[in-house]
């Protein structure tokens, strides 16, 4: 559900900008120059709904749109077969989705939502709102940048640019430009073609460039970042199992879990995905130490079958499983912290048989799904995880980047991998959504610009290819509407 003080939040400030415009509105002294103050800075307001509208930038896209006559004209071709391709290629992954989320619901599986390639976004719900403002600052961005395309492919093609705008719809920030329709209408439906996909091509240009920025932003970052040689800490979860006295520390560079090293956030994952699908990882303690500590007597057995031979009050002591050559589950209750911080990691009592060592292989006895994990982390001494893996998973938020100066921060390589995470997401659904053929939206007219230029002379009457236009726009409108309607109730609902 959408928490409820996000909701109380947006529309009490929506009522009070609205209540105070109506106020303004109504009084005799301030409602002319109240309005006057309106027109006067092209300010329009409405319930749920603030646009602005300047004339100020005009001349900045007249240039914009005569620079380079010939490379524009290729860029916008280029736009233009994009925009035609994502029209169709919208439909396919709408329906793609559509299907994904069908089948979610049947097997009433949250799984599946991962490998959906398109998600409804909803600030307090999937948006966590520590990074509401990356997600505000990369959809404006998105949008103005496709409206300059739109308003700099509008000025190459002789259609007049009245002006560019901006507006806040709910929470959502949002730009558009203001053409003169009658030129629009006058040009032909290729060079219409070239207008209406402008925006989709910007949007999937920008998508490309941060990509390519996040990719490159080892290199970019080299002489004050290195990577590769762990994955730092840049917040640990208050209360989580990884908080703590002996747990982990904002600043740790993490470089192994268990045996498996960390390089990276990527190895981070990695390494508890492999320990949460193989078997518990033994360590190798010598014979002598599991003569004295081996307690039969003590065993018993859990709800979930598994093994205990320790004290239930006992927060240092776990019990050990293993085996000699005379006998085969025997069982030992030692404490962890001295076990492990002297021994290597094992599988079976062969991986302890080196130096001629009387070396046995101790497993821990735990709860079914739960691990002992060993966390290395510099500087600090070893941390032992006992638990579910996801949990130490989600517990911090780690980055790639190790600072190579003091007075370096490590949440500035973060900022910027975030930012660049989002602008391509966004930036990229931009272009998607714009691109299907649905009302009120780019794709309306880039589709009938589409068959105009195309079924001219195959469907000779306007009417025919009008009222075949309106038919693909009301399936595209009803595609849509339903990933967007199902994709929220997921979200909002479940």
């Amino acid at each position: 559900m959408i928490p409820i003080p996000v909701v109380v939040c947006v529309v009490g400030g929506w009522c009070v900008i609205y209540l105070g415009d109506v106020l303004l509105r109504s009084s005799s002294a301030l409602k002319s120059s109240y309005e006057d103050w309106l027109a006067a800075n092209g300010l329009s307001l409405s319930p749920f709904h603030v646009r602005w509208q300047t004339g100020l930038l005009n001349r900045l896209f007249a240039k914009w749109g005569r620079w380079k006559p010939r490379f524009l004209y290729h860029w916008f071709n280029l736009g233009m077969v994009f925009g035609v391709v994502a029209m169709f290629g919208s439909i396919i992954l709408l329906t793609k989705t559509l299907m994904q989320t069908l089948a979610q619901m049947m097997t009433d599986s949250p799984e599946g939502s991962n490998e959906q390639m398109l998600q409804v976004v909803v600030p307090g719900v999937n948006l966590p709102v520590s990074q509401l403002a990356y997600f505000f600052i990369a959809i404006l961005i998105s949008g103005v940048i496709h409206e300059i395309g739109h308003g700099v492919a509008a000025v190459r093609e002789q259609v007049r640019f009245n002006g560019f705008g901006m507006f806040i719809f709910i929470i959502y920030p949002g730009a558009f430009v203001d053409l003169f329709t009658t030129h629009l209408q006058l040009i032909s439906p290729v060079q219409q073609l070239r207008i209406f996909c402008a925006g989709v091509w910007h949007n999937f240009v920008v998508g490309v460039a941060a990509l390519a920025f996040l990719f490159l932003l080892p290199l970019f970052l080299l002489p004050f970042y290195y990577t590769g040689a762990g994955a730092v800490i840049t917040e640990v979860i208050e209360g989580s199992a990884a908080s703590g006295a002996r747990g982990l520390f904002v600043g740790d560079l993490v470089t192994h879990l268990e045996d498996c090293p960390v390089r990276s956030v990527e190895d981070w994952h990695a390494c508890i995905k492999d320990i949460s699908h193989r078997p518990q990882t033994g360590y190798c303690i010598h014979t002598a130490t599991l003569q004295h500590a081996r307690s039969p007597s003590r065993v018993y057995k859990r709800l979930g079958g598994t093994l205990e031979c320790c004290s239930n009050n006992s927060l240092t002591d776990i019990c050990f499983s293993y085996s000699n050559n005379l006998e085969s589950h025997l069982h030992a209750c030692l404490p962890a912290r001295k076990t492990i911080d002297s021994s290597h990691t094992c599988r079976t009592n062969m991986d302890c048989q080196k130096d001629f060592v009387p070396n046995l292989c101790v497993i821990p006895s735990l709860e079914n799904q739960t691990r002992l994990i060993r966390v290395r982390h510099q500087p600090q001494m070893d941390m032992l995880f006992v638990g579910y893996p996801l949990h130490l998973q989600f517990a911090v938020s780690l980055t790639n980047f190790v600072p190579r100066y003091r007075f370096l921060h490590f949440d500035l390589p973060v900022v910027i991998e975030t930012f660049c995470k989002y602008l391509v997401s966004l930036s990229g659904a931009l272009a998607v959504i714009n691109a299907v053929p649905c009302f009120a939206l780019d794709g309306q007219w880039m589709l009938t610009s589409f068959l105009e230029a195309t079924l001219s002379s195959l469907i000779v009457e306007k009417q025919n290819r009008e009222l075949l236009g309106f038919f693909i726009l009301l399936a595209g409108s009803v595609l849509l509407a339903s990933n967007v309607a199902l994709g929220l109730w997921m979200v909002t609902a479940r």
